[in-house]
């Protein structure tokens, strides 16, 4: 069995899905989102808790979903949706845990079509090792 590169826990401290006003979709049709893209290129499964973080609000703990063996997942992060079924709230800042029971790699990009240059960033989250 490959265990798989990566580590078992995640943290990316900078969330923020901006609105995109009414019928915007930026000039290139895009509209602004985010993704914590993960990659399992481990033999099993891989068993992942997403944790959300607010500055002036509740956590969101364990939303669970499983990325399989071999594969990689964007979880996109406009499309997400708490224990209620209620989307993300839009123009707040928070933060991501993300644990799992194996090895993984974890990504995180946001697209913000918000002003007409568009910004688009993409970073490896941060890890402790686990």
């Amino acid at each position: 069995m490959a265990e798989g590169h990566g580590h078992r826990l995640w943290i990316v401290p900078d969330g923020y899905l901006a609105s995109t006003p009414e019928g915007c979709t930026g000039p290139t049709g895009y509209f602004s989102h985010e993704s914590v893209c993960i990659l399992n290129d481990g033999d099993e499964p891989a068993e992942c808790v997403l944790d959300i973080y607010y500055e002036n609000g509740d956590p969101i703990k364990g939303l669970c979903f499983t990325v399989g063996a071999e594969r990689t997942w964007h979880y996109r992060m406009d499309a997400c949706r708490d224990h209620a079924g209620h989307l993300l709230p839009r123009d707040v800042p928070y933060a991501l845990r993300l644990s799992s029971n194996r090895n993984i790699v974890v990504q995180h990009s946001r697209l913000d079509v918000t002003q007409p240059n568009l910004a688009l960033f993409s970073i490896i989250a941060w890890t402790d090792g686990s």
